[in-house]
C-alpha cells in the first residue's frame, strides 16, 4: 500500500473513531449529574396533589420536614439557591434587584459541567440566554400573562410557542437530556416551571378537576384577633365572603397547575431513567417560597410565618440516600449551592452562607440548630431566628414576635411578653444579632 493510501486510510479510520467517541457516553468523569426542580410559590402542604413527584422523588430519597426559604420572595430566594448566600449578602432584596454575584452554575460550567436552564431564571432578568448555560429556555421576568402560548427564548432566539407552558418546558427538559447524552461530561439542569404561580392557568384537560375541594379553614384562617401582630398585619380587616371566594379560587387553580406539573415530572423522570443516568443524578425538589391562603387574614407571601417560609424539599440520590427517610433537622435553600459544590468537586467561594447537605445525609450529629430568615416586603423589613420549634421575629420599628411552634403551630399567640419565655427570647435575640453579621 502506498504512503498516500495509508494516509487516506488512517484519516478515514480516525474520522470513524472520532465519530464513535462522540456517540459514546462520558467516561473518566464519575461526578454525578444534577437535576434541580424549583417550583414557584408552592406551599409545603401541597404534595398530596403531586402523587407522581411524591413517589418518584420524595419517597425514593430524603424528605426534609423542616425545609425553609431564608427570604420567602421569588427573586431573592432564587438568588440564594444559585449562590448559597443570604439575601443581605447577595443584595437581591426584592424582585427588581439584579444578581451581581457569581453563581454555582457559572463555577460548575467552568469545572466541566454541561449546563442548562428550562423555565424561570430571575424576576429581574430579561429572559435572554446567559453564557454560563449551554442550553437555555426561558421567558421575560418573573411571570407570564397566561400559561398558554408563551413567548420563549430558546438558545438565543425569541418566538411564540403554541401550547401549554408546563408541557412545553417538559419537552425541552427531555430534549436537554438527549443533548446531554452526547456530551462527554456530566450535566447540571435547573428546571424552574412557573407553576403554581399567578396567573394559575390550569391545563384545559384539568379545568373540571377538584370542583368539590373542601374549603381551606385551618385554625389561623381569617384570625379573629391579630392585635398581637405587627401593626402592618394588625391593621388588616377581616376577610369578607368575596375575599374568601377569591382565595379559594386561587387555591384551586394553584392545585390544578400542580396537577399538570406532576404529570410532566413523571415524564421527565421516566426520560431520565431511559437515558441510564437516573441513579447517577442528584435530583433536588424545592419551591422558592410559600403563599398564604387566608391565614392571619393574609393572601400574600414574604412573611415569617410557616405558610410563607416553609416549602416542600427533597433529594433523591441513591449513592447518598440508599434508604428513603425523613429528616427533621433545619435545612434551607442556601444549602443547595454548597451541596452542588461538594458533590461536583468544584471549589466553593468563601461567600457561601449555607451548609453542604452531604454530611447531614451521611448522618452527622453536628448540624445547625437555628436558621436566619429575612425579607424586605412593602410592609417593613423583618428578620427572624427559627429553631424548628420556636421562632423569634423582629420587624423594623414595629412589634417583635415569639411563637412556640410546639404548642402553637399556627402562630396565633404572640408570646413576646410572656414572662416564662423571657430568657429564651433574650437568647434568640442575641443569636439573631450574630447571624445578621454573617
Amino acid at each position: 500500500m502506498s504512503n498516500v493510501k495509508r494516509i487516506i486510510s488512517l484519516f478515514i479510520l480516525s474520522a470513524f473513531v472520532l465519530q464513535a467517541c462522540q456517540a459514546l457516553p462520558r467516561f473518566n468523569d464519575e461526578r454525578p449529574n444534577f437535576l434541580i426542580i424549583i417550583t414557584d410559590d408552592q406551599r409545603f402542604d401541597t404534595m398530596e396533589y403531586m402523587p407522581n413527584t411524591q413517589q418518584m422523588i420524595f419517597d425514593q430519597g430524603v424528605t426534609f420536614s423542616s425545609g425553609y426559604i431564608t427570604t420567602p420572595f421569588c427573586c431573592p430566594s432564587r438568588a440564594s439557591i444559585l449562590t448559597g448566600m443570604y439575601a443581605h449578602n447577595h443584595e437581591v432584596y426584592v424582585n427588581e434587584d439584579k444578581l451581581k454575584y457569581t453563581t454555582v452554575v457559572e463555577d460548575m460550567h467552568k469545572n466541566g459541567y454541561y449546563t442548562g436552564l428550562v423555565g424561570k431564571y430571575l424576576n429581574s432578568w430579561d429572559g435572554t440566554e446567559r453564557p454560563e448555560y449551554d442550553y437555555w429556555v426561558s421567558f421575560w421576568g418573573g411571570t407570564v400573562p397566561s400559561y398558554y402560548d408563551p413567548d420563549l427564548n430558546v438558545n438565543g432566539t425569541w418566538s411564540k410557542h403554541t401550547g401549554y407552558i408546563t408541557y412545553l418546558f417538559k419537552d425541552y427538559v427531555n430534549q436537554f437530556f438527549d443533548e446531554a447524552a452526547s456530551q462527554r461530561k456530566p450535566f447540571l439542569l435547573i428546571f424552574a416551571p412557573n407553576a403554581p404561580h399567578a396567573p394559575f392557568t390550569p391545563a384545559d384537560e384539568d379545568k373540571g378537576l377538584y370542583q368539590d375541594l373542601p374549603p381551606y379553614r385551618p385554625e389561623n384562617y381569617n384570625e379573629k384577633d391579630v392585635s398581637d401582630k405587627p401593626l402592618s398585619i394588625a391593621g388588616k380587616p377581616l376577610l369578607t365572603e368575596e375575599d374568601a371566594t377569591t382565595i379559594e379560587n386561587v387555591r384551586r387553580r394553584q392545585i390544578l397547575t400542580l396537577t399538570s406539573l406532576d404529570r410532566s415530572i413523571k415524564e421527565i423522570m421516566d426520560k431520565l431513567e431511559a437515558t441510564g443516568e437516573m441513579d447517577n443524578t442528584v435530583v433536588i425538589f424545592i419551591s422558592d417560597n410559600g403563599k398564604h391562603w387566608g391565614e392571619h387574614r393574609m393572601d400574600t407571601k414574604s412573611t415569617a410565618y410557616e405558610e410563607s417560609v416553609k416549602v416542600p424539599f427533597a433529594i433523591r440520590y441513591p449513592p447518598l440516600v440508599p434508604t428513603p427517610y425523613t429528616e427533621d433537622r433545619l435545612v434551607a435553600n442556601i444549602d443547595i449551592a454548597p451541596t452542588l459544590y461538594e458533590l461536583s468537586e468544584t471549589k466553593m467561594p468563601e461567600s457561601v452562607n449555607g451548609l453542604s447537605l452531604v454530611p447531614l445525609l451521611q448522618g452527622t450529629d453536628d448540624w445547625r440548630t437555628c436558621l436566619l430568615l429575612e425579607a424586605w416586603p412593602d410592609r417593613g423589613h423583618w428578620t427572624a431566628i427559627h429553631t424548628g420549634q420556636q421562632i423569634y421575629i423582629e420587624t423594623d420599628d414595629d412589634l417583635s414576635e415569639f411563637y412556640d411552634l410546639s404548642i402553637d403551630p399556627y402562630e396565633m399567640d404572640n408570646l413576646i411578653n410572656a414572662e416564662e419565655y423571657q430568657a429564651r427570647i433574650q437568647e434568640l435575640k442575641e443569636i439573631l444579632q450574630t447571624e445578621k453579621q454573617k
